[in-house]
């Protein structure tokens, strides 16, 4: 898959990340761990199907590492720039990923998402 989607992938898949529990180490999440975790999503983020094993366990592992306020909005962030430069990504796709890998978040997953405001 061309790297744009990979990263559409990430942005969307970052904002589930804002409701991970505490963590005592700041600042630990970067972009790269973002990108990293949620590829293999991308296929399913632009044209559905079946959600891969892979993605679930990169949407676990990251909603397990955002455990800071600053690591859930570096991920939010990450998640924002790299919607900006890939077209094709499916919201509601995006918002039903979730819920398909087991992972409960408070909010809705949308590109309007103010990272500012992730707790």
């Amino acid at each position: 898959m061309a790297m744009g989607g990979k990263v559409a992938l990430v942005v969307l898949l970052c904002f589930m990340v804002a409701s991970s529990p505490p963590y005592t180490a700041e600042g630990a999440m970067t972009c790269q761990m973002v990108v990293s975790s949620l590829t293999p999503c991308a296929s399913y983020l632009t044209r559905g199907g079946p959600v891969p094993p892979s993605c679930c366990s990169g949407i676990t592992s990251l909603y397990k590492a955002a455990t800071t306020t600053v690591d859930r909005q570096t991920a939010c962030r990450c998640m924002e720039q790299a919607a900006g430069m890939v077209p094709g990504i499916d919201l509601q796709n995006a918002g039903s990923l979730p819920g398909k890998c087991g992972v409960n978040i408070p909010y809705k997953i949308s590109p309007t998402t103010d990272c500012s405001k992730v707790q």
